[in-house]
This record gives structure tokens, sequence and C-alpha cells, in this order.
């Protein structure tokens, strides 16, 4: 968020105290814990945030799950929770993201924007997570499909394609010897971090990028032009 900027942040497991405020530089952000699929949730986050601030200039759609397990391994649970929470989550998010930004005036040029979390595993094959690849590749067609279909009411929609993202939280792939393959096939002399991402939402979300929509952006530090 960039100063004077109000949001809500949803996550579905709150590491925050439910409902706390921050503060900075004039702006405010607020915690919800929600679950991306369930229509009430994202139906009741996006209409906090009207009321709170009279419309909604930016959704960005980010939650995701895995499940580092082969074909034959993923039970149809896991492939059910990995296709609802990355998916449908966003699937809902775009949707009502829509439904309100069709009822509200433009604003330079736009009346809304989308941003959409994707992944560079979207493009490529996800080794050992065919589940997770699948369900990234979805977004990236949704994204373009959101913005062919909702150009003419001045909505935009864009997605963002991470490469190798160091966050520090552990997990899948962060082990060194997975860490090595990624520096190994990472161009730039370092892996990515969240600032990256976040630099590349705050360009979509301005009103600097009207004009762009339906991509996929990839921030890899050229691992795919390689």
């Amino acid at each position: 968020m960039l100063p004077g900027d109000h949001g809500l942040l949803a996550a579905a497991q709150e590491r925050l105290t439910p409902g706390r405020s921050s503060a900075a530089q004039g702006g405010t952000c607020n915690f919800r814990t929600v679950d991306v699929a369930r229509w009430a949730d994202i139906d009741a986050l996006v209409g906090e945030a009207v009321v709170r601030w009279g419309r909604l200039d930016v959704i960005v759609n980010n939650a995701a799950t895995w499940t580092t397990t082969t074909l034959t391994e993923t039970t149809e649970e896991q492939w059910n929770r990995v296709m609802a929470v990355n998916v449908t989550g966003v699937f809902l998010g775009c949707k009502r993201a829509v439904q309100q930004m069709l009822r509200q005036e433009p604003v330079a040029e736009a009346r809304g924007r989308i941003i959409n979390i994707s992944s560079q595993q979207g493009m490529v094959a996800s080794p050992g997570d065919p589940g997770y690849a699948v369900s990234k590749a979805a977004v990236a067609h949704l994204t373009r499909q959101i913005a062919v279909d909702h150009a003419k009411d001045l909505i935009v929609c864009n997605a963002i394609a991470p490469g190798k993202i160091v966050t520090g939280r552990g997990g899948a792939g962060t082990d060194e010897a997975s860490l090595a393959v990624s520096r190994s096939r990472t161009p730039w002399p370092r892996l990515g971090e969240p600032r990256d991402i976040a630099a590349t939402a705050t360009f979509l979300a301005s009103d600097m990028a009207s004009y762009l929509t339906g991509v996929n952006l990839l921030v890899d530090g050229g691992w795919m032009a390689g």
C-alpha cells in the first residue's frame, strides 16, 4: 500500500489479531480471517470495503495452497482443496470485484483493477505437484478472459507470475538443494524477494497501467527467458 491508501488484508489463518488495524503515513490496513473458497466470505469482505471507503479500486487475489504430491499420490480431497482455494477462490474474488466495479464511476480511466497472483509454474510444469501447476494455469487464463470480457467496462485485469521468491516462511522448495537449483536457473544474481512482487502489484494498481490488461507478467529474474 502507498501512503494514504486504505485496504483490507484477508488471510485464511490469522497470524495477527483479528480485526486489528495498522496505520502508516496516513493509510490504514485492516485484517480479516476469510475462506476465499466461500462466496459469503468474499461477498462480506468486498461489501465491508465499499461501506468503509465508498468503492473498490483494487483487489489482489493472492491466496494459494499446494500439496507437493505427484499425480498418483494426490488424493481427490487434496486435488479439490487446491482447486477450491487456487481457482475457485480467485474466481469468486474476481466475480465480486467486477460486480462492484460495474456499479462505480471510472477514476483515471478505470472503474477498477484486478490483480491475480499466478505463478511461473502455471506456465511450465511444477515438478511433483500437478495440482498446483494446473491451478495456476487456470488463474492466468481466467485473467485473460476477464480482461477481454470487461475491457469495454473499463475494468483492468492482470496477473503476476512470480518465479522463485524467498519469503522466509519455509515449506516446499526452501531446502538448500532446491534453492541451489533455483539460483542456477535464475540469471539475475539473487532470488526474488516479496518486495519484487509488491512493487509489481503497486505498478499494476496504479494509473500507469490502464492500457496494459490481460497480461500474465513474469517476475522471475529472467528464469523463463533462458
